[in-house]
């Protein structure tokens, strides 16, 4: 049997799409911007309109920019700034990852940054999957003060990292949390969740949502001929996040 009360943390890049989480069943969201290069910081006013129309916590995506997680003395200063909006705001944890040219977690920064945080509860995230030894890094997380770090294990996806990620959950035991993302769904959530012995799981659940403008100009499009018409926006379909929640409880 699974565990009962595994929390879901949606992921997600809109207003509507955080209320739709909430409806079906999520228990904390990780907001961001720009999903379509894994996520970045999301705008002022989103986080508090979350914050306004939420019951649930708000974590919200500390990141610069796409691309990689070596930054620059700029970028820092752009994060920092970044996390103490977040928490004037009114957010309940903060999402970042910063690494060293050589590949390792850069702890002093991450330090620096999780004192900004608190009280705010602090995510590592999925940088945590390109750093050059899991086990390294996840010591480093550790001394760094990290609540809990994102993961695929090092995987293209979370099921295909699931046994990197159940001897994580083992070697981490209760020092910090491990949050299992990146294509887990309704159809291999549970059997994960059986295996690897998380406690909480990072899912998307969206759906298609056609755009009801009428008119369109053909000669003009926003987005590039390989990522979604303009007309068609992604956003959290509650009932998919509901059917994994339900799954997670039979």
């Amino acid at each position: 049997m699974a565990p009962a009360r595994i929390l879901i943390e949606a992921c997600l890049d809109s207003v509507p799409s955080a209320l739709a989480a909430e409806a079906g069943g999520a228990r904390r969201i990780e907001l961001c911007d720009n999903l379509v290069e894994g996520g970045t910081t999301p705008s002022a006013g989103t986080i508090e309109l979350c914050k306004e129309r939420l019951s649930i916590p708000v974590f919200v995506m500390i990141r610069p920019r796409g691309g990689e997680f070596l930054y620059s003395d700029v970028e820092f200063e752009l994060m920092r700034r970044d996390v103490a909006h977040a928490k004037r705001l009114g957010a309940d944890g903060v999402v970042f990852g910063l690494l060293t040219p050589d590949g390792r977690v850069d702890v002093p920064r991450t330090r620096a940054l999780v004192q900004a945080a608190r009280p705010l509860a602090v995510t590592f995230h999925r940088a945590f999957d390109v750093a050059r030894d899991p086990d390294e890094a996840l010591e480093a997380l550790i001394e760094a003060g990290a609540d809990r770090v994102l993961t695929s294990g090092q995987a293209p996806t979370a099921p295909e990292g699931a046994d990197l990620i159940e001897r994580l959950v083992q070697r981490a035991g209760d020092r910090i949390g491990i949050l299992p993302g990146c294509g887990l769904d309704e159809t291999n959530l549970r059997a994960f969740v059986e295996k690897t012995g998380v406690r909480e799981v990072h899912v998307r659940g969206t759906g298609p949502v056609r755009s009801a403008m009428q008119y369109r100009n053909p000669l003009v499009a926003f987005r590039s001929p390989s990522e979604p018409d303009d007309f068609v926006l992604e956003l959290t379909d509650a009932s998919r996040i509901r059917a994994m929640a339900d799954l997670l409880l039979r």
